[in-house]
C-alpha cells in the first residue's frame, strides 16, 4: 500500500492531530445529551391516540403538518423555552436543532423534534441513561499513515441523486449521493458513492473486510471539501462509527450498492466500549 508523500514532519503532526481529533470527538459522545443519552425515538405516527411511552402532555401532528401541536398541565412537568414554569396549554413546536437546543424539557431529560421522511418523531435524551452510564470509551485501530489516500470526487453531472437503502431500523430510505470518491488501496483503484454536505465536504457510508469481524457492521467517513479539480484527502483514520453504534434508537443509513471495500480497512473507529 503506497503512502501519500508525507514527509516524517507531517507524519507527526497528523498523528498529533489525530490524537487530538479522538479526544474531541470521546467529549462529544460521552456529553450530557450526546448520542449515548438517547433512549428513545417515538414516530407520532405510531401514536394516534398521542401519548407517547414514557413522555408525558399529549402530542400530535398540527394540522397541515406545520409541526407537533403539544398541549400539557402543569402536572405533567413540561418545561417550553427554558422557562422555570411548566407548560400548561398548546405549543406549536418545529424541527429542534441538537438535543441541547431542543424546545421542550422534563427534568434533566432534552425532548427533540424531529421529521424524517414527512413523518414526526420525538426523541428522548436522558443524561442519566444506561448507555452513557456504562460508556469507556471507543476503541479504534492505531493511527497509521497509510491509510490517508489523495482521492477524487466526481460529481455527478445530473446533480444530486437517490439512492436506496436499508436503515438500522429495518426500513429502506432514501439516502443522497452527489457523485463518487475514487481512490487507490493496495495499488487497486476503489470508487465509493458520496453525499454532500452544505458546506461542500463529504460524507460516505461504507463497509469493508472488517465489518462485522474486528469493527462495527459498516462506518463514516468525513473527507473536507474537494479542490477546484476535485482533489481530496481520504484519511481512513478518522473513520467514526454511526450514531446507531452507541444507541439502538438512532436511524443510520447501511451503505448503498458500491460501498463495500473488498479490503480490510484496519483504521479508525472499532467499537463501542463498555464498562
Amino acid at each position: 500500500m503506497s503512502t501519500t508523500g508525507m514527509t516524517s514532519e507531517d507524519a507527526r503532526d497528523a498523528h498529533r492531530l489525530w490524537t487530538e481529533w479522538r479526544e474531541r470527538r470521546h467529549e462529544k459522545v460521552s456529553a450530557p445529551y450526546g448520542p449515548l443519552a438517547l433512549t428513545g425515538t417515538h414516530w407520532l405516527a405510531d401514536h394516534p391516540d398521542g401519548r407517547l411511552p414514557g413522555i408525558p402532555g399529549h402530542w400530535a401532528e398540527a394540522p397541515g403538518g406545520a409541526g407537533v401541536l403539544l398541549t400539557a398541565t402543569a402536572e405533567d412537568g413540561l418545561r417550553l423555552d427554558g422557562e422555570p414554569r411548566p407548560l400548561t396549554g398548546r405549543a406549536l413546536l418545529g424541527v429542534d436543532g441538537t438535543p441541547a437546543t431542543a424546545r421542550v424539557a422534563l427534568g434533566d431529560r432534552r425532548l427533540l423534534v424531529m421529521r424524517r421522511e414527512g413523518l414526526w418523531a420525538v426523541r428522548d435524551f436522558d443524561p442519566r441513561s444506561p448507555g452513557r452510564r456504562a460508556f469507556a470509551g471507543i476503541d479504534a485501530f492505531d493511527y497509521d499513515e497509510r491509510w490517508v489516500r489523495e482521492g477524487r470526487f466526481r460529481p455527478y453531472a445530473q446533480g444530486t441523486r437517490t439512492v436506496t437503502v436499508e436503515n438500522a431500523d429495518g426500513k429502506e430510505r432514501g439516502l443522497s449521493v452527489a457523485g463518487e470518491l475514487s481512490f487507490t488501496l493496495g495499488g487497486e483503484t476503489h470508487v465509493l458513492r458520496a453525499g454532500a454536505e452544505g458546506d461542500g465536504s463529504l460524507w460516505v457510508v461504507f463497509a469493508d473486510a472488517t465489518s462485522g469481524v474486528s469493527s462495527y457492521r459498516f462506518r463514516f467517513l468525513y473527507p473536507a471539501v474537494p479542490d477546484g479539480k476535485g482533489r481530496v484527502r481520504v484519511d481512513f483514520n478518522r473513520a467514526l462509527l454511526p450514531p446507531c453504534a452507541f444507541a439502538d434508537h438512532f436511524i443510520c443509513p447501511f451503505p448503498p450498492a458500491g460501498n463495500a471495500l473488498p479490503v480490510a480497512v484496519e483504521a479508525g473507529e472499532r467499537f463501542a466500549l463498555t464498562r
